[in-house]
């Protein structure tokens, strides 16, 4: 009866610790019909591309012209992501993207924006996450996630309170230009490597205790609730 229980505890301790792994195809297929996604402790394999890039591409002209660009405009392709998307203690081993700058190849540039919330708390993003020119109209969190190769902001726009609290930033961290409209946290985020916030704009609150940066920290023309960076420094010592 002992050896029962004890073989009964390690079958549900080994069910609970196990993480289950998802492809990142399948979840981009719930995306598009309309699911709202959430994971736990799970291992994303796959890039996790929220531009659909290769489906869009069908869709577009093959050898374009500086005509074509004149008379139809920018080459931007830009994709709306309306489902919730929420990540918890995930990790995903390979790109997760929602900028793809396609110029070698098509000539287009892909962006993806999230018009509900974008949750990814506790992650682990392995390699590249790109978030170049992406708009976050809904709640989005980056609170204890782990960056561990490039990642970029840069031109995105947070239109709610945005969390990057004890994140940490392996390669250098890119928020260049970005917009904060509502407040951000860099409480106890861990920059281990250069800080781009030039051009950066924050109203609302912009909570930097904690906050590591090993190397240096490129603050020019920021603005926090209309101050300079090194002003805000001061009157916030």
């Amino acid at each position: 009866m002992k050896n029962t229980i004890t073989l009964t505890i390690l079958f549900i301790t080994s069910f609970t610790v196990a993480q289950k792994t998802v492809e990142a195809t399948d979840i981009i297929k719930d995306i598009k019909n309309g699911k709202d996604i959430s994971y736990h402790d799970a291992i994303v394999t796959g890039d996790l591309d929220f531009t659909y890039m290769e489906d869009k591409l069908a869709d577009l002209p093959q050898k374009k012209k500086k005509k074509w660009w004149k008379n139809k405009g920018g080459n931007t392709v830009k994709n709306l992501i309306e489902s919730k998307i929420s990540f918890a203690n995930c990790t995903f081993k390979d790109n997760v993207l929602a900028y793809v700058p396609d110029s070698e190849n098509s000539g287009y540039t892909f962006v993806a924006s999230f018009d509900n919330d974008a949750i990814f708390k506790g992650c682990t993003f392995e390699r590249k996450a790109m978030f170049k020119y992406s708009k976050f109209n809904g709640n989005a969190s980056f609170e204890g996630t782990t960056f561990g190769d490039d990642s970029t902001f840069k031109y995105s726009q947070f239109d709610n309170n945005v969390s990057f609290a004890n994140a940490v930033f392996k390669e250098t961290a890119t928020f260049k230009y970005t917009k904060f409209r509502d407040g951000v946290s860099f409480n106890q985020t861990d920059f281990q490597e250069d800080l781009n916030i030039k051009y950066t704009k924050v109203t609302g609150n912009f909570d930097i205790k904690g906050m590591k940066v090993a190397y240096e920290i490129n603050s020019k023309y920021t603005k926090i609730n209309g101050r300079g960076f090194n002003k805000y420094l001061l009157e916030n010592r």
